[in-house]
Order: structure tokens, then sequence, then C-alpha cells
């Protein structure tokens, strides 16, 4: 049984994988067939380097992820504390509010943000897009707060403010400080979240600004390019770092 279990586990991974690792690979092939394997060369990564398209999508992945890892990270800590400090009834609607985006597909989210701009009457583009990523990049960074919130002795706050402290001083030094595991936690979601994006990109942003995601998949619908390879290939090592760092920040955390 236990055999069975590993070659079922095995046979998954397998065709999860193998298609990525063909990938990488072919984004080493001197040549610019797939079906040929034609030498080992670095071309295509010079190639990519050289791209004005590739790197002005590249700023706006980068910088969008910095941008909402920062404000998502701010509103996230800040809202799971005013959520920890609530009621249990209150605590409990807020709490589905949070969870409610996190359950809904991509595509429901994008269309409804890119129907809000157009109502609104806000040109897509940019800041739509940064607006849109906040946005679903928030209630992760809550997730990923409370708990450690759940974890501080609640006292402690009280009797800061008892021997003087002001409210800013005692949340900057007492509750920040204990839950600062969480919040770094939940910026590396929200940053790794943001950089792997498409579906609600691809809704609330306009052809002229494009990240790497949307980018990827407009090139792809006339034709692949080879340096395409080399960006996916470089695109999924960064991402798998970043969750891996992730994970291990989780399971540290779990074994506190």
């Amino acid at each position: 049984m236990k055999f069975l279990k590993k070659t079922y586990l095995g046979l998954i991974l397998i065709f999860l994988y193998i298609p990525i690792v063909v990938l990488i690979i072919q984004s080493f092939n001197a040549g610019e067939s797939r079906a040929l394997w034609e030498g080992f060369s670095l071309h295509w990564y010079a190639e990519l380097f050289q791209d004005e398209r590739i790197l002005n999508a590249l700023y706006v992945t980068l910088s969008i992820a910095v941008l909402a890892m920062i404000v998502s990270t701010i509103l996230g800590t800040l809202a799971a504390i005013g959520i920890h400090a609530m009621r249990k009834r209150p605590q409990a609607m807020m709490m589905t509010l949070t969870n409610l985006p996190n359950t809904m597909p991509d595509i429901v989210t994008g269309i409804s943000l890119m129907l809000l701009f157009l109502f609104t009457r806000v040109e897509r583009g940019y800041v739509t897009m940064l607006l849109a990523h906040i946005t679903f990049d928030t209630p992760y960074v809550i997730l990923s707060v409370l708990p450690k919130l759940k974890q501080m002795n609640r006292h402690t706050y009280e009797a800061a403010l008892d021997l003087g402290a002001t409210p800013l001083y005692a949340l900057v030094h007492i509750i920040i400080p204990q839950c600062k595991q969480g919040i770094i936690t939940g910026a590396m979601l929200a940053f790794t979240l943001s950089l792997d994006d498409f579906t609600i990109s691809y809704f609330t942003t306009s052809p002229l600004v494009q990240n790497l995601s949307t980018l990827i998949y407009s090139a792809t619908r006339t034709g692949i390019d080879p340096t395409l390879n080399a960006l996916s290939a470089l695109m999924f090592v960064a991402l798998l770092v970043l969750l891996l760092i992730v994970n291990r920040r989780t399971a540290e955390e779990k074994a506190q």
C-alpha cells in the first residue's frame, strides 16, 4: 500500500514538473527549434536582457509587486490588529469578509474590478493594476498576521498604556515586534502573489501597460519566442525560491 502511494505521488509530481523541466532545458537550446536540440547556449538569456519590451514588462512587474507588498502589508497589519480587537460576532463577520476574496476565482475578482473601473470611468493602466494587486494581497497579509496576534498576551498592550505609553508608541514597540514574523510572511506572500498574477492583471490593465504574465500571454498568440523560455525559466526559479522561504517561515512559526 505504501508503495502504491509513493508511486501515485511520483506520477503526479512527474506530470506537474516534466513540462517545466522541458521548458528550462529548451531555454538553453542554441537553436530556435523546440523539437531539435542544437547545442547548449546562453544566447536566449542574453537576448532576453536586450529586449526593451521585456525589460519594460519586468520593471512594471517588480515595481507593482514591491508597491503592492508595501501598501498591502501596512493595510493588512492594521486591519488584523483592528479585527483582533473586535468582539466575537463582529470579528467572525470580518473574518468571513476577509476569507471571501481568497475563495473567489481570480477571474471573478478581475472582472469585478474591471467593471468597477469602467463604471467610475478610471482609465485602466499602471495605477488600476496596482490597486487591483493591493486589493487581493491585503487579505493574505491579514490572515498571516492574525495568528501571531492571537499568540500575543493582550494584557501587555494594556500594561504599556497604564505605564504612560501612547497608543502609537505601544503599537510600534509592543504589538509590531511580537507579530513581526507574521508581517514578514504576509509581505513575502503578497510579493509572490503579485509577481505571479495574470488573470486579475489582464482585466485591470491596458495593452499599453503589461507585466510579464500578460506579455507572455500576448506573445504566445503570435508564436513562442525562445526568449520567453528563458524568461519563464527565470520566473519559475525566482518564485520557487520565494515560496520556499515563505513555507520555511510558516513552518517555523507553527513550530513555535
